[in-house]
């Protein structure tokens, strides 16, 4: 094939058409919270059991969400890609497990999962799907001082060295539903298109760096995304935007 390692990045688009609310609206408010209150470690500090409550309210509504044709057409591309010996690496935004729902693997999660808490005295996150407070003690240190496994406005992402390879690495670059405005995830495109490697948006809307990009395809991502892979997996191209 003419591409052999795809480096796609998916941001909050993908997962509306899903049910899942693009947290951060225009209006700076997540769920009518402000994001300093609910997603900072300032805000947990001020008010830890709001945090708790908002992320808990959020982790019971995310379980009944079902991946949506976009997840599935990404599944259907990691599995073709390796059966012709190529890969696909997913690094999504998202806090949600849609993507694992799909039966996607290689998923770097950069800013975290809702299925995850993190103890703040040890430094070990797990696997957590209940809900969780300030009682709630780490099985590892027995320490009453579990967060949100979330990577919060002002830290580092997770797995920055595991996705910088996947940049260097990749021959293509695909953006999903991302705004092209919360680093470090924004700058990708960049280095990849001074690199000359084609890169792919697919928004509602075009991004706030989507002149960066080598080809905008507008609309629902259930609808471009399944229309992508058919056609570029077939074709080992680059379909024009107007024929998605």
């Amino acid at each position: 094939m003419r591409y052999q390692h795809i480096l796609v990045l998916t941001g909050a688009g993908i997962s509306a058409e899903s049910g899942i609310p693009v947290f951060r609206s225009e209006d700076g408010l997540w769920e009518n919270h402000r994001v300093e209150d609910v997603a900072t470690p300032e805000g947990f500090e001020r008010n830890p059991q709001l945090v708790h409550d908002f992320y808990n309210q959020m982790r019971q509504s995310v379980k009944s969400k079902q991946p949506n044709a976009a997840h599935l057409a990404l599944t259907k591309l990691q599995r073709e890609m390796e059966q012709r010996q190529g890969r696909v690496t997913i690094v999504t935004q998202n806090i949600d497990d849609l993507h694992e729902k799909a039966q996607s693997h290689d998923v770097i999660h950069m800013h975290g999962e809702l299925n995850s808490i993190l103890c703040s005295h040890c430094g070990k996150s797990y696997e957590w799907h209940e809900d969780c407070d300030g009682t709630t003690e780490c099985k590892f240190c027995g320490h009453k001082t579990m967060r949100p496994d979330i990577v919060w406005f002002g830290e580092i992402p997770y797995h920055m060295d595991a996705i910088e390879r996947a940049i260097m690495q990749c021959d293509l670059f695909i953006a999903i539903g991302t705004s092209g405005v919360v680093y470090p995830a924004a700058g990708f495109v960049s280095y990849c298109s001074r690199q000359g490697k084609p890169c792919l948006e697919f928004n509602l809307t075009p991004s706030a760096n989507s002149g960066v990009f080598t080809h905008s395809y507008l609309g629902k991502a259930g609808t471009t995304i399944p229309a992508f892979v058919d056609y570029f997996l077939e074709h080992d191209a680059l379909p024009d935007p107007s024929a998605l």
